[in-house]
C-alpha cells in the first residue's frame, strides 16, 4: 500500500492561489485540482546539495530522486509552516540555516498541478530519514547533478528537474 493517507485534507486553490474548499489527497490528486506544495533545496558548507530518493511505497515518482525535502501544504497551514514541518518529517532536519523564499511555481503538469514554493537553506546533516517517506539520500556537487540529469532524467521525478531547472536560470 502506498505511503499516503488519503484521507490527508488539502486545500483546493484558483489560479490566484486563493482557498475555494477543503479537499481529501485522493480527491485532488484524482481531478487533477489546484493545490499547494513546497521543496526545499539543502546546501553543505561546500556548495553541494542534497537529494533524497522517494520511497518505493510513495504513490507518486516512487524511487525516483528528488529535492532535499517536498510536501504537500496541509489544510489551514501556510507555506512557511510546511517547509519547516515537511523538513523535520521527511530528514529530520529542525534547525535549517537560512531557510529563504526562492520562487513561486505555478500550478502545471510538471508539478502535480500545484502552487510550489521553492526554498532553501543550509544544514550540515546528518539527517534522520523517514523510511516511509525516503529510501536514500546524498549530498552531490552541482555540476554532477546537471550531468546526471541530462544523462538520465529519468531516474528523477519530473517536479524536482522542472523546479531544478527554473532555480538554475534564477540562480545565474
Amino acid at each position: 500500500m502506498p505511503a499516503t493517507n488519503a484521507k490527508e485534507l488539502f486545500d483546493v486553490v484558483d489560479a490566484e492561489d486563493t482557498v475555494l474548499r477543503i479537499e481529501q489527497r485522493a480527491v485532488v490528486h484524482r481531478e487533477k485540482l489546484f493545490h499547494r506544495a513546497v521543496h526545499i533545496f539543502v546546501f553543505n558548507a561546500k556548495g553541494e546539495l542534497y537529494l533524497q530518493r522517494r520511497s518505493m511505497t510513495k504513490d507518486t515518482a516512487p524511487g525516483k530522486w528528488v529535492s532535499s525535502c517536498s510536501g504537500h501544504v496541509d489544510s489551514g497551514e501556510d507555506y512557511d509552516q510546511a517547509a519547516s514541518r515537511e523538513l523535520g518529517e521527511e530528514i529530520g532536519l529542525y534547525d535549517p540555516v537560512g531557510l529563504v523564499r526562492v520562487f513561486k511555481e505555478t500550478p502545471c503538469k510538471q508539478t502535480g498541478y500545484e502552487f510550489v514554493w521553492v526554498y532553501r537553506c543550509n544544514a550540515e546533516g546528518p539527517f534522520t530519514l523517514d523510511p516511509t517517506e525516503v529510501s536514500d539520500g546524498q549530498w552531490i556537487g552541482l555540476e554532477a547533478l546537471n550531468n546526471w540529469i541530462k544523462e538520465r532524467p529519468r531516474d528523477f521525478a519530473w517536479s524536482f528537474t522542472h523546479l531544478w531547472g527554473k532555480y538554475l536560470a534564477l540562480e545565474k
